[in-house]
């Protein structure tokens, strides 16, 4: 996952009025767009759509865009940057939300980001665990945490090798604080995704069945939403579909 300019939680960044609206009636489309995709994706895989939740990647757009999404009904936000999440998350603390963290991340961030995130769904490494554990114990908070699992051969863009999943299942698992909730991945770039997200549920079983509370399977985001679904998927990651292009800065 890259790193994209952080957005601004400024209050004046709210839209009012006519603009307000406007932004909402495009959200709402959207909204019900993917909605209709991961209905579609359901029914060719035989799978009920209650069994997806569609998380909101939010990154580079402002704290007003996330009040749009909860009051439309969308209450599970993702961001991959803590300069940007966590002043977002500040903004909107009056919010019912489920709080991702989703990107890499640095130890020495985990303190910051134990304060406000629900689930970290990029852990992948022993050193990570041991801090988000010192961490939410400080903060006195519980972190449902991910593995992420790499099913790309380049570099840069994180993720635990899948020989090394169990050690890492085992880690979190014993630690205070820390909950395992299962796996995620991110698809090769250009490539099909399909047989990445097949490999991911057979990781995901396989886990499953020496801790069977790790249910998640995050995969897919809004250009491979239905093949990630068809593969198992429990939770899809999407931005663009649903906020539209990416912004180069939020002011």
């Amino acid at each position: 996952m890259t790193d994209t300019p952080a957005a601004s939680a400024d209050p004046a960044s709210v839209p009012s009025g006519g603009a307000a609206a406007e932004r909402r009636a495009e959200l709402a489309a959207n909204l019900a767009d993917v909605r209709a995709r991961i209905a579609a994706a359901c029914a060719a895989a035989g799978r009920d759509p209650g069994e997806v939740t569609l998380v909101a990647v939010t990154k580079t757009f402002p704290a007003s865009d996330v009040r749009l999404l909860a009051g439309l009904g969308l209450t599970e936000v993702a961001e991959n940057r803590d300069q940007e999440a966590a002043p977002k998350a500040e903004a909107t603390r009056d919010l019912p939300l489920t709080w991702h963290f989703v990107g890499q991340l640095q130890t020495n961030k985990a303190r910051s980001v134990a304060r406000y995130a629900d689930v970290v769904q990029s852990v992948d490494r022993s050193r990570l665990v041991t801090a988000l554990a010192g961490a939410a114990a400080r903060e006195e908070r519980t972190l449902r945490c991910l593995i992420q699992v790499s099913l790309d051969e380049r570099e840069g863009r994180g993720g635990a090798e899948p020989r090394d999943v169990p050690r890492l299942a085992e880690e979190i698992a014993a630690a205070d604080r820390l909950e395992l909730g299962g796996v995620m991945a991110v698809a090769p770039l250009g490539a099909d995704p399909g047989p990445a997200f097949t490999r991911l549920a057979g990781i995901a079983a396989d886990l499953r069945a020496a801790h069977p509370a790790a249910t998640t399977v995050s995969a897919g985001m809004s250009g491979d939403l239905e093949q990630a679904i068809e593969c198992g998927a429990t939770h899809v990651r999407v931005g663009t579909a649903l906020l539209g292009g990416r912004r180069a800065i939020v002011r």
